[in-house]
């Protein structure tokens, strides 16, 4: 385990120069810009208006409230598969959690989607609610809708890039971010499952305005949208291609301290005979 994170190092230097090119072979031209471009440090426009799931107006500035940090969680919410998945993973993640949104910490899960409005924001509030049953999370769980020129001025903030499919639906990524009690960009998590260690330390990084560092984008590219099934679909040869590498790397590694090794001991014994012979 203990090389892990060198492991992740090289996977995100060799991302961009392979496993993307590879990648754009096997998926439709108007989806290759769908991703992630990491904002770290960047502040994210706070005067910014969205509609709640009670349908009033609010500036995003109104939900950074009493120095707390921000959990914020780009979505559509009648997305038939990726979306859901994510707001499960960020339920299961903040169950976990000792802080409780409204209190420690506040969460603001918007649309992507311009047709989307209070309506069905409203729903997702209830369910996500009644499910994580916290005293005062009514507070500190935000569900938005919003027209497409302040969505659009958001996902660009913090680098959130999804196109739009010809059947209505949406190509996007999975992940999530974490913004400073002033909305500054401070980290972001990827994937679908957001562990509790994981969770606590970006918010205390964010509730301190401490910038994270660029995570390992084993992300959106695990899972891939298949215009033929209308669905995202794992990518096993992704998944294959990260476990291969890492066998490679730390073979590599062992059979290099072999050969040190073994080069040291020649080295010895060479010593060791001529001294001998003298």
């Amino acid at each position: 385990m203990k090389y892990v994170g060198l492991i992740a190092a090289l996977c995100l230097l060799l991302h961009p120069v392979t496993t993307r090119a590879q990648l754009n072979k096997q998926k439709p031209r108007n989806l290759k810009d769908v991703g992630v471009t990491e904002q770290l440090g960047e502040q994210i426009p706070l005067n910014l208006k969205f509609a709640t799931a009670d349908g009033d107006s609010v500036t995003l500035g109104d939900l950074f409230t009493e120095d707390k940090p921000v959990l914020l969680n780009p979505v559509y919410y009648e997305c038939p598969q990726l979306c859901s998945m994510v707001k499960e993973a960020i339920y299961k993640g903040i169950e976990d959690l000792k802080w409780s949104p409204g209190s420690e910490y506040n969460i603001v899960t918007f649309s992507f989607d311009p047709s989307e409005g209070p309506d069905v924001a409203a729903k997702n509030k209830q369910r996500f609610l009644k499910k994580l049953d916290r005293e005062g999370a009514a507070d500190g769980w935000h569900f938005l809708t919003g027209n497409k020129k302040n969505i659009k001025q958001l996902t660009d903030a913090i680098g959130f890039d999804v196109q739009k499919l010809e059947n209505g639906q949406y190509a996007h990524g999975a992940a999530i971010t974490f913004l400073s009690p002033n909305g500054v960009v401070t980290r972001y998590l990827y994937g679908l499952k957001y562990d509790e260690f994981n969770m606590r330390n970006a918010l205390y990084e964010a509730a301190d305005g401490n910038i994270g560092s660029t995570a390992e984008q084993v992300l959106l590219y695990c899972y891939q949208y298949d215009a033929d099934a209308n669905t995202y679909v794992p990518v096993a040869w992704r998944i294959m291609k990260i476990g291969g590498f890492a066998t490679m790397f730390i073979l590599g590694i062992f059979l290099s301290f072999m050969w040190l090794r073994h080069r040291y001991s020649n080295n010895e014994q060479q010593i060791t005979d001529t001294n001998g012979r003298a």
